[in-house]
């Protein structure tokens, strides 16, 4: 074989010699070269003992639409010495098999497969077919496909598009490289890594097979109702019942399916597990809203859950893993404080909404204020106070509001919007919590919206709990500062960091899987960015609007 391999090597560089002299080009010259050396490869099928850089530009050259991971490709082999990277003696490693395994199952995952020349990579693994490529290519692809999944998978889209889409929260960093030293030590972690993704995202992960393995029985046929009948409820029978109870039971909400037409004490347990996934106030009633959306479509809820399985890959599993903080989830309308790796309160809040929406970001608690003053914004002043105190000239005095210099404020005490204490965290979007004077708004199926600050239910209790292991700060001095008319700021020794975050869907420890109205109409976008497509969810939250 070598015998014939040198004739022909002499050949063709004497050619290339010749072709680049009467041609002077350049880029011929690296072809030829590039052809040169990986003849023997061509011929004898022998793997490549190296990559080197002339190899990596002429593979994306052939193969341009892979060329926006030449720099990830080319950091590898940097890192690697420009060493092969998926054979072994010629054969392919078995990480390879395993990393084209999942990029055929990446529906798993909550996406589509669209990276181009996918009949290159399914040669590779096909002996019929892969004497087609060269060793070089094959490398290559395989590396390509690595960054495409790594990313897809582990990283997401591009951060501008997330910014887009009005998210701000911290985006977590990822090491191409030293990801795949590690998938290379411990392959599983291809499957299950939480050291790099959530733990979130696999209980989304685990809910979204169930909704498909729903989609491919076939088992989701339009619940049907009666013009006349605008509710129902316990003790009631119709036939749309019986579909309510079916569906029920194909969403888990009831552990079997009766087919009775009567609303029963089984089913009133059915619709309180529904109602509570999808955010509704938990009552035996049954609406139009409830049955609309028992009755949007299987791929509806199949991408809900795709989209927040991206969410969960922008965030670091650092952030979980934190002794202490604070998370707000916006369309639950909801807060958890975590400590110590469990929820020790959990609370109802207000968000903003429209022009004034509560901005998605991070930041951290730096003081607590009790009594505290609410010094007006100048849009509230000049869009809501001063009409009103044209209409009423003691509007003023009324609401406890005050001149301060140029600017209003309202004093402290039962009237103030901020109720009793506020928590300040350091932001540009003038955006803080606080307890709220409006406590009977908490009782609606849909809490009322604010100008942009989080209104929050059990605003004292988490006082407490921020305060109670302080000797300086016993309940009966915190209930003296919350109700004296008079600010006062504490500044904590350790500030607590808060997030506020935007999911549609969560699963809970138990995996149950809950759903919440897209308030910001956000995942229409995120949906066109995964899938080129929206939603078009056509349910909505009712808006109703507080003071602040």
């Amino acid at each position: 074989m070598k015998k014939f391999i040198l004739p022909i090597v002499a050949l063709l560089f004497g050619f290339s010699v010749v072709a680049v002299y009467q041609y002077k080009n350049n880029d011929l010259l690296v072809k030829v070269i590039y052809f040169v050396k990986n003849l023997p490869e061509s011929i004898s099928g022998k793997p490549i003992n190296s990559i080197d850089n002339a190899s990596l530009n002429n593979f994306f050259k052939k193969y341009p639409h892979l060329d926006k991971f030449q720099l990830e490709v080319t950091a590898l082999y940097k890192k690697r010495n420009y060493k092969s990277i998926w054979y072994n003696d010629g054969e392919l490693i078995k990480f390879a098999n395993e990393l084209y395994s999942k990029s055929e199952q990446i529906e798993n995952e909550g996406l589509k497969f669209d990276l181009a020349y996918k009949d290159k990579m399914d040669a590779i693994f096909n002996d019929a077919s892969a004497a087609k490529i060269s060793q070089t290519e094959k490398e290559l692809l395989l590396s390509s496909l690595y960054i495409y999944y790594a990313k897809k998978v582990f990283y997401g889209i591009d951060t501008d598009e997330i910014h887009q889409t009005g998210w701000f929260l911290p985006r977590k960093e990822l090491s191409y490289k030293n990801l795949l030293d590690s998938l290379l030590a411990e392959p599983e972690l291809l499957d299950k890594n939480e050291k790099i993704l959530i733990g979130q995202y696999y209980k989304l992960r685990a809910a979204l097979q169930k909704y498909r393995q729903i989609e491919k029985n076939n088992d989701w046929e339009f619940i049907e109702t009666e013009s006349q009948m605008k509710k129902y409820g316990p003790g009631d029978n119709a036939k749309t019942i019986s579909q309510i109870r079916h569906r029920l039971f194909v969403l888990g909400d009831l552990p079997q399916d009766s087919k009775n037409n009567l609303y029963d004490e089984e089913l009133k347990a059915g619709i309180l597990n529904f109602k509570t996934r999808n955010g509704y106030k938990p009552d035996y009633l049954i609406g139009s809203q409830h049955i609309n959306r028992m009755n949007q479509s299987i791929e509806k809820y199949i991408q809900l859950i795709s989209i927040n399985m991206e969410r969960c890959r922008w965030i670091s599993p650092k952030l979980e893993k934190a002794n202490e903080f604070i998370v707000i989830n916006i369309p639950s309308f909801q807060l958890f404080y975590i400590k110590n790796g469990e929820n020790v309160l959990s609370s109802r809040v207000f968000v903003g909404i429209n022009t004034m929406e509560t901005v998605i970001f991070s930041s951290t608690i730096s003081s607590i204020v009790f009594s505290p003053y609410w010094n007006v914004p100048q849009s509230i002043l000049e869009n809501e106070i001063k009409p009103a105190m044209e209409k009423d000239p003691d509007y003023l005095t009324k609401h406890d509001l005050e001149w301060n210099k140029k600017s209003l404020r309202q004093r402290p005490g039962p009237k103030n919007a901020l109720g009793v204490v506020k928590f300040v965290f350091p932001n540009t979007y003038s955006i803080y919590l606080h307890d709220t004077p409006y406590k009977l708004n908490f009782n609606f199926e849909f809490p009322r919206f604010s100008h942009g600050c989080i209104n929050m239910q059990k605003a004292k209790e988490l006082a407490y709990k921020i305060l109670e292991n302080n000797p300086q700060w016993p309940i009966e001095k915190i209930n003296e500062a919350m109700n004296s008319g008079v600010e006062t700021v504490y500044l904590l020794k350790k500030p607590i960091p808060i997030h506020i975050g935007y999911f549609t869907s969560w699963a809970n420890d138990e995996g149950k899987i809950n759903f919440y109205f897209d308030i910001y109409t956000k995942d229409d976008l995120l949906s066109e960015f995964l899938f080129n497509d929206t939603l078009n969810l056509a349910e909505t939250t009712p808006v109703k609007r507080l003071s602040n």
